[in-house]
């Protein structure tokens, strides 16, 4: 049996990464849906993979351009993203074909 203090000093809350901090990703990953609340405390839906228990979250843009690369070129299945800037309008995304 533990205390709620001694469980508060392991609880890590639970935070949805980036699709950018993956090495290499696959257009083969089963994409799911989720949903979180964003700093002004409003719902928002979201995309994301799940890669060793972790959730990565996959923007829009991310899924037009492999949509784009995939009309390119049919036999593509790994690719990497690169972010740049920061907040929902500065940031960019930059998906980078790998075979």
């Amino acid at each position: 049996m533990t205390t709620i203090k001694e469980e508060a000093k392991k609880y890590v809350p639970k935070q949805t990464k980036n699709i950018s901090e993956l090495p290499q990703v696959s257009v083969d990953m089963e994409l799911r849906d989720g949903e979180g609340t964003d700093k002004e405390g409003l719902p928002f839906a979201y995309k994301f993979v799940e890669v060793n228990g972790e959730e990565y979250r996959i923007p829009a843009s991310v899924i037009g351009q492999v949509k784009d690369l995939q009309e390119a070129n049919p036999n593509f299945k790994l690719f990497k993203v690169k972010r740049t800037g920061e907040g929902k309008v500065g940031t960019r995304y930059t998906v980078i074909p790998l075979g």
